[in-house]
């Protein structure tokens, strides 16, 4: 195994580093070689590489809608919140004074019939 330093000026740069190198290792411990091994030994041919990019790539395109479904999902609830919380505020306000109908009247006030 070969070891390195690295300066990273970007810590999302290394946060992206971290995740090759993990990847890399969740893989050498599933199929027991790295990619080098694979393609150095032949294990797999052009049209393998490029068969396991197009899978991948249909996977990310799943994951990508799938994402965007949630997120319409929570922006849906959270309008749908909102809507909610708003009818609750209207429905509990007190009825402003000026809202005659809703004015205390005093023994002195003509009722007019209706």
């Amino acid at each position: 195994m070969k070891s390195k330093t690295i300066l990273f000026r970007d810590p999302v740069v290394e946060r992206v580093c971290d995740k090759f190198v993990t990847r890399s290792d969740v893989g050498y411990a599933k199929y027991g070689r790295t990619l080098h091994d694979e393609r150095t030994g032949k294990h797999k041919d052009l049209a393998g590489y490029l068969n396991d990019v197009q899978e991948e790539l249909m996977d990310a395109i799943l994951y990508i809608q799938a994402a965007k479904e949630e997120l319409d999902d929570n922006s849906n609830n959270n309008i749908v919140n909102e809507a909610i919380a708003e009818v609750n505020k209207a429905s509990f306000r007190p009825p402003h004074p000026s809202d005659a109908s809703s004015a205390q009247l005093d023994w002195n006030d003509a009722i007019s019939p209706v």
